[in-house]
């Protein structure tokens, strides 16, 4: 289990990497932009990581502990949450799933970007608590199209699609929240605009003070 002591004082320093909160409706493209994005823009100059969460439901086949989530025990869950081992948890259909707050702070601090594939109750969570996270949602160009992208999947029955579609809509509700919104139409300029957002966080004072203290002391000595 993760040591946490003296957490608060820790969560509050400055990191050579950033956290991303993204999320999105079902449908709307969220989890293929994130993919995309990292395999088109992760480097090892400029590392991109996906953040991978606990959970206490069983691998589904193919699923690799560690890999695709960290797979705990209920009772190992529960007393991660006592010791507030979570930046988010949330129990879904009977199962627990959250994002650990040691792991995230250990890869911020090696400098890699870290993304959080989380929907907005979760994404609230983490901005409370680490409010230099960047909160990014992805919306559908229609209400039509987001439909017509749920259809097109051919993996869900008339009845999962209609609540989808119900959930979509209180999702997008939320959308306001995050601090940035990209209208997924076009995919290729979609996530243009998401790296853009990327290489606008590098580019901060902070970071560029953190990143290049040696030079900015030398040019200024």
């Amino acid at each position: 289990m993760p040591d946490i002591t003296n957490y608060s004082a820790r969560s509050s320093t400055q990191h050579l990497g950033h956290l991303f909160v993204v999320s999105a409706p079902s449908g709307a493209g969220k989890s293929s932009l994130i993919k995309a994005l990292l395999a088109a823009h992760s480097t090892d100059e400029n590392p991109l990581k996906v953040s991978i969460s606990h959970t206490t439901r069983g691998p589904r086949p193919g699923e690799v502990n560690g890999e695709h989530y960290h797979f705990v025990t209920h009772a190992e869950f529960e007393a991660l949450i006592a010791q507030g081992a979570f930046f988010e948890h949330a129990k879904v259909f009977d199962h627990y799933y959250g994002t650990s707050r040691l792991a995230i702070e250990n890869t911020l601090e090696q400098g890699v970007d870290v993304f959080l594939d989380i929907d907005w109750q979760g994404a609230r969570q983490v901005k409370a608590q680490y409010p230099s996270a960047q909160l990014v949602f992805i919306l559908p160009p229609s209400v039509a199209e987001l439909e017509q992208r749920l259809i097109g999947r051919g993996q869900d029955s008339e009845e999962i699609i209609a609540r989808r579609m119900r959930d979509a809509k209180a999702e997008m509700s939320h959308a306001t929240e995050f601090d940035y919104l990209l209208i997924n139409d076009d995919f290729a300029q979609t996530l243009a605009a998401f790296y853009a957002i990327v290489v606008d966080k590098r580019q901060t004072k902070a970071h560029q003070m953190l990143r290049h203290d040696a030079l900015l002391n030398a040019l200024l000595k």
